[in-house]
């Protein structure tokens, strides 16, 4: 497993599989937060990088369900005990009781009970929560959510975008049930303006707002 220190608080951790698979440890100010669990294999490599920063994991934070996204959690969860949260619109996917929209049969990518919703505020935007800003942003999922970290500039994108030789792409085609939505969800880097995107599938791209009118323009 590659691991990078992207930022002063922020470690992204890869695999490649085909493609690129990365998950994030972001350290919060009692301890540490994961970012997805990627695919299986990595959980010895997360568990071993969390020993190596020698700070407690404290929550998990799922961008969606997809299994690429969920497989090594239900381990990390046996070591630390840490709790795990999604967007509530994304639940009945991840546990099973829905098919995601586009597929033919329902696949449970997360055990009953272990994942708790997000907190929403009143007006239904996700609650900041340990220096990140979690943004809804449905569209390759029904629950989709990036996470943004103020303090760094850095957008934490999950598949809201792959990126090919530091230009933005759209998020897999196959796996993305409802690709209009998604490409517009992708106006959160121009509203935060991230000095750093960095994605589960592909590499980091700095200033990525700048790409936005192009992007648009070509997938809208």
């Amino acid at each position: 497993m590659k691991i990078t220190q992207i930022s002063p608080n922020i470690w992204k951790l890869g695999i490649w599989m085909i493609i690129p698979v990365n998950v994030w440890l972001v350290r919060s100010e009692d301890g540490l937060i994961l970012i997805d669990g990627g695919i299986p294999k990595m959980a010895t490599g997360i568990l071993k990088q969390i020993k190596e920063l020698n700070l407690p994991l404290k929550k998990i934070l799922l961008t969606h369900g997809h299994s690429d996204h969920v497989g090594s959690v239900k381990e990390v969860v046996r070591h630390t005990s840490a709790p795990v949260y999604i967007h509530r619109e994304e639940l009945q996917y991840a546990e099973g009781d829905m098919p995601y929209p586009g597929r033919k049969k329902a696949q449970t990518t997360i055990d009953k009970g272990m994942a708790s919703p997000l907190l929403q505020e009143s007006e239904g935007r996700l609650q900041p929560l340990e220096g990140l800003l979690p943004l809804w942003t449905p569209g390759h999922s029904p629950g989709h959510v990036a996470y943004y970290h103020k303090e760094d500039g850095v957008l934490i994108g999950g598949d809201l975008f792959t990126t090919r030789r530091s230009r933005l792409a759209r998020p897999i085609p196959m796996f993305t049930a409802d690709m209009q939505t998604a490409v517009r969800s992708g106006a959160v880097i121009e509203e935060m303006k991230p000095k750093l995107l960095t994605v589960c599938h592909g590499e980091d791209i700095k200033e990525p707002y700048s790409q936005w009118e192009g992007y648009r323009t070509r997938w809208s």
